[in-house]
């Protein structure tokens, strides 16, 4: 059952160990250039360079030496690199800027297209690209189906989507 699953969890847990070995731990048996094609579709290229010592730099015990965007975006490779059927991602996004969600997100839904993917998600533009929605309000099922039969129903889920869009001021 767990070689089925890939999850990217709100505050992903590293081990004390390079950034390397910690998206290699998603398929042990990955090449190197596996991991670093893993890397470049989470976006973590750019801040590993950074790092004196690239991807053999220690994170540190639970990744601390790591932004939490950071410890996400390695997470994400993490995942990526693992290609499992199933992909669970709880507020997978939810450290990162708007601008690197949107890069990951859209290297995420060619990953998507080939799993079956489980996706826990307060911020709205996380859902984009799913093709059924579950709106869940004190643990039950309110609403179900896709943004545009959601958004014309005019219930709970078009009113969370337009605070969102709009801001949370009260008219």
């Amino acid at each position: 059952l767990h070689a089925q699953i890939a999850m990217i969890p709100q505050d992903p847990i590293l081990f004390h160990r390079t950034i390397f070995e910690n998206i290699q731990y998603g398929r042990l048996d990955a090449t190197e250039t596996e991991v670093l094609e893993a890397a470049k579709l989470a976006h973590c290229i750019d801040f590993i360079k950074n790092m004196k010592k690239g991807f053999q730099t220690m994170v540190g015990e639970r990744g601390v030496k790591l932004s939490g965007g950071q410890r996400q975006r390695i997470a994400i490779a993490r995942a990526i690199l693992k290609n499992a059927p199933i992909l669970i991602m709880d507020e997978a996004t939810s450290a990162l800027d708007s601008i690197t969600e949107k890069w990951i997100q859209e290297n995420l839904k060619k990953v998507i297209q080939r799993t079956t993917a489980l996706v826990v998600a307060h911020r709205l533009s996380t859902i984009n690209d799913m093709d059924r929605i579950l709106v869940f309000d004190k643990g039950i099922i309110v609403e179900d189906g896709t943004i545009p039969a959601l958004l014309a129903k005019n219930g709970y889920f078009a009113k969370l989507w337009d605070r969102q869009a709009n801001g949370f001021i009260s008219e």
